[in-house]
């Protein structure tokens, strides 16, 4: 077996990404690993961190100088540029996440989609891009920084409320095309700022979970949408879809994307069968019974399981529970790096 000399974070991730080999799989968060506790250690509670760009890269930073994971993740929600938009805001409290108010919807139909003037100088929008500075600028090429970017169709449910959104999609399919090609342009704007401010990867929320729309709804509306994107992003892209999606995952592994970030729903075995090493994979260590209820040695188990599966990089499923204990998240670098030695003679650091 060649042995892979030591990698940086950042390499590590990249390489993943880029299907290269790698020292041991890399424990990236595509979504969010702060937690209450980590808010505490940081003097950076929720709200405020969702709000303000030094408060924010403090929080962001625990997750590599804390909890030893190989990414660094700043954004934290799924709703920064909603609030841009207009959106009316609940911000909630410190072991609360901020939500967006769909029940009051702020457009109607594909003629109501705009970007707003100074999108990008709103607070809530700003506060990303300069985090991602400031955090390039103290750790520079020794991690890899992941912003995230709303997909065209979770932007769909912000705007216009999920159940009025849902109905267009049924009721008017070419209306719903053209709302979503309309809204990507938000994605790709905000997208190419955090690029420009020093994000090596963007995580692409875009959730048409198997919970809420059919597989034939992604290959019919978003798969040629998440495409473009990869076109028109210029770095690697991490979709990331909530719940069931091993019935959509042979398209999305069609799209390009670098990586797919998936559910404790989907078997791993099962979802690498089905990506056939057309796409990475990382995930899928469970939230809120694994990593929220249970102990550092059930941690090791799904951690073990999905690298015995030959997922690519180790995950939570999705932002982890905010009261989330420390211990169950520094057990997931733990345990990879024990299989790696175990399984490479290696003992990878």
């Amino acid at each position: 077996m060649t042995t892979i000399p030591q990698m940086t974070s950042r390499e590590r991730v990249l390489a993943a990404l880029a299907g290269q080999p790698v020292d041991r799989a890399p424990v990236c968060n595509p979504t969010n690993v702060a937690t209450v506790e980590l808010m505490d250690l940081a003097e950076a509670p929720f709200p405020d961190a969702n709000r303000d760009a030094e408060m924010n890269a403090r929080l962001a930073a625990t997750g590599y100088t804390e909890l030893g994971f190989d990414a660094i993740a700043p954004y934290f929600s799924i709703i920064q540029e909603s609030s841009a938009l207009g959106c009316e805001m609940q911000w909630e409290g410190k072991d609360n996440w901020p939500t967006v108010r769909m029940s009051k919807p702020i457009w109607q139909g594909p003629e109501d989609v705009h970007i707003p003037p100074g999108f990008l100088e709103h607070p809530d929008v700003a506060t990303i891009t300069r985090s991602i500075e400031i955090l390039k600028s103290e750790f520079g090429d020794e991690v890899a920084i992941v912003g995230k970017t709303m997909g065209p169709w979770t932007l769909a449910y912000h705007v216009f409320g999920v159940e009025r959104f849902l109905l267009m999609s049924i009721d008017d399919p070419d209306m719903t095309l053209d709302t979503l090609h309309r809204l990507k342009e938000i994605s790709v704007l905000f997208g190419e700022a955090q690029i420009a401010a020093g994000a090596d990867v963007l995580t692409f929320p875009d959730h048409a979970t198997g919970d809420l729309v059919s597989a034939e709804y992604y290959t019919r509306f978003l798969q040629d949408i998440h495409t473009e994107m990869v076109e028109r992003l210029p770095v690697p892209l991490i979709l990331h879809i909530c719940g069931y999606t091993l019935d959509r995952l042979d398209s999305i592994a069609r799209s390009g994307m670098a990586s797919f970030h998936f559910d404790s729903k989907n078997d791993p075995a099962e979802a690498v069968a089905v990506a056939d090493g057309r796409i990475s994979l990382v995930g899928n260590i469970n939230n809120p019974v694994t990593l929220y209820a249970r102990g550092p040695e059930q941690v090791r188990e799904e951690v073990f399981a999905c690298l015995d599966a030959g997922v690519q990089m180790i995950a939570p499923e999705c932002a982890i529970p905010l009261a989330t204990r420390m211990e169950n998240l520094l057990e997931i670098p733990r345990a990879v790096r024990d299989w790696t030695a175990e399984h490479s003679g290696n003992g990878a650091s």
